[in-house]
């Protein structure tokens, strides 16, 4: 057996494993946590393709692709005829917004959803960090179980975001954690958002995003908040915005 094919066969062993562990005879979204370049691109979906066909699993979805990853991937899927992926589990809330500027376009170009990770970006949107306020001492950024990166201007960015959801707080009576992942409920190919909650509490706090909507107001002051240039070559892309249409937002 060739290299390319142990990777095959340790990709289907390894779905069957979860298989066995789970107690089920499938799984209804089989993800991949990460692009794996040292695999051929064509043997990661023919062994999910060959996983579909069995009715072992029956959609797949991949996670914290690139661009490039992603497009290749469905280019390779439709070129063969194999599943291709319908979901794309992705880094994002009010203070990260990298998704936006390749990841959600392709999504909406190529009709893939999106599962939200960290939409309260460890906690930094529940209203617990704040200007010149001590930071908790149980928070996850200060045990090291935190994935964004922060430094004195990335806070104050954060801290003008904090302002803004105060203030529509107040309008809505709503906490500053579900109005965070209502408006990202709200974003452009987002299907479902992975909710980390501690206890009985904090579970009963982030399903109470659900069964209401900003107004488009909220959403404009919002996003005005939590706006960053993006890298190249989005920024130069914006400014042509006749050639470029940005997703419609609202």
């Amino acid at each position: 057996m060739n290299d390319f094919g142990s990777s095959r066969f340790n990709l289907i062993k390894s779905c069957e494993g979860s298989l066995k562990r789970l107690g089920v005879d499938h799984i209804d979204i089989y993800h991949l946590h990460g692009f794996d370049a040292n695999t051929p691109v064509e043997e990661v979906l023919k062994a999910l393709d060959s996983l579909v066909q069995s009715g072992k699993i029956r959609y797949i979805a991949c996670s914290n692709f690139s661009g490039w990853h992603l497009m290749k991937s469905l280019s390779v899927s439709e070129r063969y005829g194999w599943s291709r992926y319908i979901a794309q589990q992705c880094y994002y809330s009010l203070l990260n917004r990298d998704f936006e500027w390749e990841l959600m376009p392709l999504g909406i170009d190529q009709k893939v959803g999106t599962i939200v990770w960290s939409p309260l970006a460890s906690g930094k949107l529940t209203g617990k960090y704040r200007r010149n306020v001590e930071m908790p001492k149980d928070a996850r950024v200060v045990q090291g179980g935190n994935p964004v990166l922060g430094t004195p201007a990335d806070d104050e960015r954060l801290y003008n975001i904090v302002d803004v959801l105060d203030e529509v707080a107040e309008e809505t009576g709503k906490t500053l954690a579900q109005i965070s992942l209502n408006w990202l409920l709200q974003r452009p190919t987002v299907d479902n958002i992975i909710i980390g909650a501690r206890n009985e509490e904090q579970l009963k706090q982030n399903l109470g995003a659900t069964g209401w909507q900003l107004t488009i107001d909220q959403l404009k002051k919002l996003d005005a908040a939590s706006d960053i240039l993006p890298a190249y070559p989005y920024w130069h892309q914006r400014q042509f915005p006749m050639l470029n249409t940005a997703p419609k937002l609202y």
